[in-house]
């Protein structure tokens, strides 16, 4: 049986609709919080798929929150393997970081449901059944294109959306993953983030029951399409 290992920040921002889509791919699916548990012990290397997934810190809070060297040096080993790594919001910026990018904060809140606008590589790309779907933006930093990478997706407010190093690395600073009929997760958790940024949480909402079903269905066939591609 292959196996995905996911890395979890916070409870409700997990595989969402993905994780359907890899048991059904004869992936056995297993979670890891860094923040409680050793990833020191972990093989990098081991698992056939790695999926850093997002959370509420900042991509440089090494600081403040210790767990973050641990991870990055996991991620680290990961990158140097060329094996299947994907990052999604805080995930896709550590993975631009260690790669030599910046990551910077906005200055904004970039949070609800929203189309992308896919560059050229991006409709030559695992993105392209993402063209003209409204996916989920939750975040406040940004990153710069790593090196040697192709940018794929931005938008009105936020020109750096996703971008992939080879067919190995894809780094998605939305959220393709939400399953939306577990959204009240995301809104009663990020409340503080829906009040500082002025947002009801009822127009979140909405949107979500609108483009729900659309989004899945890109979401499948984007990360089937990227599973493909590295022969997963």
């Amino acid at each position: 049986m292959k196996t995905a290992l996911a890395l979890r920040h916070i409870d409700f921002e997990d595989l969402g609709t993905l994780e359907p889509l890899l048991r059904e791919r004869s992936f056995e699916v297993r979670y890891l919080d860094p923040a409680v548990e050793d990833l020191s012990q972990v093989d990098a290397i081991a698992s056939d798929l790695v999926v850093v997934l997002g959370g509420p810190i900042g991509a440089f809070d090494d600081a403040l929150y210790p767990f973050v060297a641990d991870e990055l040096h996991f991620m680290e080993q990961r990158l140097a393997s060329g094996r299947p790594l994907l990052g999604i919001c805080l995930g896709a910026q550590w993975i631009a970081r260690l790669l030599g990018a910046a990551v910077v904060p906005m200055g904004f809140k970039e949070i609800g449901f929203g189309p992308l606008t896919l560059t050229d590589d991006g409709l030559d790309s695992v993105l392209a059944p993402l063209a003209g779907v409204p996916v989920l933006h939750w975040h406040g930093d940004r990153f710069d294109p790593p090196p040697r990478s192709r940018l794929l997706a931005r938008t009105e407010r936020c020109a750096e959306q996703a971008y992939a190093v080879g067919d190995p690395v894809l780094g998605l600073q939305f959220h393709l993953e939400v399953d939306v009929g577990r959204m009240e997760r995301w809104l009663v958790g990020h409340c503080c983030d829906l009040a500082q940024a002025g947002i009801d949480p009822r127009t979140v909402r909405a949107e979500a029951k609108r483009h729900g079903a659309a989004l899945a269905e890109a979401a499948r066939r984007t990360i089937g399409t990227w599973l493909d591609w590295n022969n997963l």
